[in-house]
């Protein structure tokens, strides 16, 4: 190995040990926008009023696949949508 290819094994390394602490941060955000996201989609099953209603119909086989881990997360055993059984 040359000079170089060290050097940039040594700054890859630096710069992972520095992203480190904020990967959990960012990985947290990503999983506060995604369970944001998917009340915002099922809210209207949920009782609150959707004005974008129409449009999340077409996601909702998309988001089917993830919604058991969901509404685990938010500390649900059930699932609080009649129409979605997922347990």
């Amino acid at each position: 190995m040359n000079f170089f290819e060290q050097l940039k094994k040594v700054v890859a390394l630096y710069e992972e040990i520095l992203e480190q602490p904020h990967r959990t941060e960012l990985a947290r955000e990503l999983r506060d926008e995604e369970d944001l996201f998917m009340l915002l989609c099922f809210s209207e099953m949920v009782g609150i009023p959707n004005p974008a209603f129409y449009y999340t119909l077409e996601l909702y086989p998309l988001l089917l696949e993830r919604f058991h881990q969901w509404h685990l997360r938010l500390g649900l055993e059930t699932s609080p949508l009649d129409g979605v059984r997922c347990c």
